[in-house]
């Protein structure tokens, strides 16, 4: 115990200061570029934004997390990466610890979907009752909308 150490929670948290984020993004057309600089331009922290057209690279300066940026810009182009490989290799590493409970789920509910026969899925399907909502919707046209129809219509 009396090596443990007490550390305050305030220095927990992760420390966001003004930096410059570069990265390497697809941009197709001037509008896009446009399109980019208007989603950026809605997150707070953020000072500048340069496109360069021909480099195909955005570069963000404020204080802002690099992540949130990134994971913004990528709700607009998927292909978009971290200008440094570095950045690139600390994200591909937390995707994969995130995605590792996302299979273990998959392969359950594969498991599950295979222990049940084609025959008690059958029983299932029968006993079905459709929703409330069906029910109450199934009336006939009222005799306004059966005017309007003939009406309407050359055929009748």
């Amino acid at each position: 115990m009396a090596d443990m150490q007490i550390v305050p929670a305030g220095e927990v948290e992760k420390k966001v200061e003004a930096q410059y984020v570069e990265m390497k993004v697809p941009l197709y057309s001037y509008g896009c570029e446009k399109k980019i600089k208007k989603a950026l331009a809605h997150l707070k922290g953020i000072y500048s934004i340069e496109v360069n057209f021909e480099e195909q690279k955005v570069t963000v300066w404020g204080i802002c997390n690099k992540y949130d940026v990134l994971d913004t810009i990528r709700n607009k182009r998927k292909d978009a990466l971290f200008w440094n490989a570095e950045d690139n290799l600390v994200l591909k590493q937390q995707e994969d610890k995130d995605t590792e409970p996302e299979e273990e789920q998959d392969t359950i509910a594969a498991e599950a979907a295979h222990s049940f026969s084609s025959s008690s899925l059958r029983r299932k399907a029968k006993k079905l009752v459709p929703p409330l909502t069906l029910i109450r919707c199934s009336s006939s046209l009222s005799w306004k909308a059966w005017k309007k129809v003939f009406i309407r219509s050359y055929s009748f």
